[in-house]
């Protein structure tokens, strides 16, 4: 040990884990498809097909490529998409353990160069038994050896905090920064395959805001909100905000000026492209390393986030399956938000009771549930040259009383209010059919 730095050993070890993880899902690997998404999943990769919202891009993209090992054999599509899976979930071990060799380190608050050899057994054999211990952890051992999209999202979830582990051992160089920019990249890239990237955003904030930082309640308690900004921003911001510019350029340059299909979709690209060169350009000139960085942060999440481009391209290809047709800018935007799946509160919202009571939704004059618009629906239409609106997407207004702040309980679904019911108890009010009181017994 004394010969060998911990650098090395954390090196041979990492692929170590990586080589135990690799043989043991391949062993145990499916050899066709289990029985829920995979074979969806399996096809679209193989065949750029579209499968269901919000798709899955990027995954499609690799698989296409590693399909391609087959040679045109059929009968192994299905073995080599789950290999593919077994492959990104030993990356995830190797990624896990350098996370936490670099965290134990942190925690004997030592540089690489500074561990005796005791300290490095115990730091090397953190990461070796964490590691192992997930590789053979039941839900990710069942993810890691078929075709789905979940095995590549951890490898990305691993990727990310990795990342940032190895900014964070240079974050007093020149060109740290770099590495946050490259964290962003792959954040725009893993949304290609499944939104649990957005998971590592608050480790990678917390990171950034420990090396740059003094610890105080005041300064904890600012990095939490920043954080929760970030993640809104990149999760409800940036992304849903370049899928309406697409969508909205799209209605008004076909329906308002006149010009073709795609006609606004070629020009929000341009307009996208501007916005990057312009804020690049703007915030070199300020010389600001901060400002720089966040600029090319967001750039490159968006050039990332560009995978998902396949995804219309193969559209308009009318492939097999061409799950919700995407197959222009609106298309996508829908798609995006999973209009299929229809909405439910997170931050604010309704609970289940308000389906209970009469007066849980409030009513119109004329005795109508009242509504407020929240999009329109639009379809091609090939003969006008114009996209008609058939639709107008709307929610109910409730009654305040049974409005709430991070509501859990919203299932209007008879079933699963007959569950709330049986698990928490009954609601605190009475029914009311006709303005008279005729029960005051929810089970009724």
């Amino acid at each position: 040990m004394k010969n060998w730095t911990f650098k090395k050993w954390n090196n041979i070890l990492g692929w170590a884990v990586f080589g135990i993880a690799l043989v043991t899902y391949l062993s145990t690997i499916e050899h066709k498809f289990s029985f829920w998404d995979t074979g969806e999943y399996i096809s679209s990769a193989v065949k750029l097909e579209v499968t269901h919202a919000p798709g899955a891009a990027l995954f499609q993209l690799v698989g296409a490529v590693a399909a391609i090992l087959s040679f045109g054999n059929e009968a192994y599509y299905s073995l080599i998409i789950n290999a593919m899976s077994a492959l990104f979930s030993a990356f995830t071990i190797l990624f896990l353990f350098w996370t936490i060799t670099h965290l134990v380190r942190r925690i004997l608050n030592k540089e690489m160069e500074e561990l005796s050899s005791a300290e490095m057994i115990s730091v090397l054999f953190s990461g070796v038994i964490g590691s192992l211990a997930f590789t053979f952890s039941d839900t990710f051992w069942y993810s890691a050896v078929e075709g789905e999209v979940y095995s590549m999202a951890s490898m990305f979830i691993a990727l990310v905090v990795w990342l940032i582990t190895k900014w964070e051992n240079e974050y007093h160089d020149s060109d740290s920064q770099r590495w946050i920019i490259l964290i962003f990249f792959i954040t725009g890239l893993s949304v290609g395959v499944h939104m649990m990237v957005m998971l590592a955003v608050p480790a990678v904030c917390f990171i950034y805001y420990a090396r740059n930082y003094k610890f105080t309640w005041k300064n904890f308690i600012i990095a939490n909100f920043i954080t929760l900004g970030v993640l809104a921003f990149v999760f409800k911001g940036i992304f849903p905000i370049v899928m309406r510019l697409f969508g909205k350029s799209e209605i008004f340059f076909v329906n308002s000026v006149g010009l073709p299909f795609h006609s606004g979709t070629i020009i929000a690209f341009m307009i996208l492209v501007a916005f990057c060169y312009y804020i690049i350009r703007y915030t070199r000139k300020t010389k600001n390393n901060l400002y720089q960085t966040i600029a090319l942060s967001v750039v490159y999440m968006i050039i990332g986030f560009s995978c998902w481009m396949m995804i219309p391209i193969r559209a308009n290809a009318n492939p097999p399956m061409n799950l919700n047709n995407p197959d222009t800018a609106i298309g996508m935007l829908d798609y995006y938000n999973r209009e299929q799946y229809g909405d439910w509160p997170t931050i604010y919202g309704q609970n289940y009771t308000a389906h209970l009571d009469a007066h849980g939704i409030e009513r119109n004059e004329d005795g109508g549930y009242k509504t407020i618009k929240t999009g329109d629906v639009y379809e091609k239409n090939e003969k006008t040259g114009k996209y008609d609106k058939v639709d107008e997407r709307t929610s109910y207004v409730y009654n305040k009383d049974h409005v709430s702040f991070l509501p859990r309980m919203y299932n209007s679904d008879r079933t699963v209010m007959n569950n709330y019911v049986s698990m928490y108890g009954a609601p605190d009010f009475e029914f009311n059919y006709s303005n008279e009181n005729i029960v005051d017994n929810p089970h009724a």
